[in-house]
């Protein structure tokens, strides 16, 4: 099996947004899917919608991926985020316990933000033409200063400085191998390992929406990526992005 994600690599000293970034070089040229563009020291990182993500220089990985996933049929597009962010968890699995998904795409070590990830794709008539994936995972930084509410470091949690050379690779590898069972369309595979690596699958939390505070138990997603939570009365919410809040 050849290796995609990773087998080129661009290193950029400093950065506001690698996804921004790769972006900008898919616009003059036709660049080699896989291809990775890590900054050393991004300053101005974006998560979903208007979130910001904090890295100190050099003591993170903070990079993006280009794809071209036109196999993936866009009402599906969803699985480009599961598979993803099952090779993220891949990689910290073997380095820490208490690894999770906080839908839809945040990593988690307990109930502290380890990794963000940010997917944008580019559609061009009915095919998902390219795709961009950002991800900051917080590797050796020990202190935090912005106003995220609980970030936390796999340096903080385990006690250990990594090399993020080897880091890099290793993650690219994880992801790598996620990224070849979605072209082999091994999606029932990808769904089972995400709904189980699911942030409070199973157990009765309380989340609030539109319509106010409730005790309800995460389900998993559907096709389209929509979070399924049940009520006490066994009712069956489904949502989209922002419309749904872990209190």
């Amino acid at each position: 099996m050849n290796e995609i994600i990773g087998s080129k690599i661009e290193r950029i000293d400093r950065l506001g947004s690698s996804n921004n970034y790769a972006a900008t070089q898919l616009l003059t040229k036709r660049l080699p899917e896989g291809i990775v563009f890590v900054a050393n020291s991004q300053v101005d990182g974006r998560g979903q919608v208007s979130n910001k993500w904090e890295s100190e220089p050099n003591k993170n990985l903070t990079f993006s991926i280009l794809l071209y996933p036109d196999f993936i049929e866009i009402m599906r597009q969803f699985e480009i985020s599961k598979a993803i962010s099952l090779g993220v968890v891949d990689f910290l699995k073997e380095l820490t316990d208490h690894v999770s998904i906080k839908w839809p795409n945040d990593i988690y070590i307990g109930s502290k933000k380890v990794a963000g990830i940010l997917i944008e794709n580019s559609i061009r008539i009915d095919k998902i033409a390219s795709c961009i994936v950002g991800i900051g995972l917080n590797i050796n930084q020990q202190k935090f200063t912005s106003d995220a509410p609980n970030p936390v470091s796999l340096s903080q949690i385990t006690g250990e400085i990594y090399d993020l050379e080897e880091s890099l690779s290793n993650l690219c590898a994880k992801i790598d191998l996620r990224y070849h069972q979605l072209r082999n369309g091994d999606f029932g595979q990808i769904d089972n390992d995400y709904t189980e690596m699911l942030y409070q699958r199973d157990s009765w939390s309380p989340y609030s929406d539109e319509n106010g505070d409730y005790e309800g138990k995460i389900l998993g997603v559907d096709q389209i990526g929509r979070l399924k939570i049940e009520t006490r009365t066994g009712i069956v919410n489904k949502y989209h992005f922002k419309e749904v809040i872990f209190k």
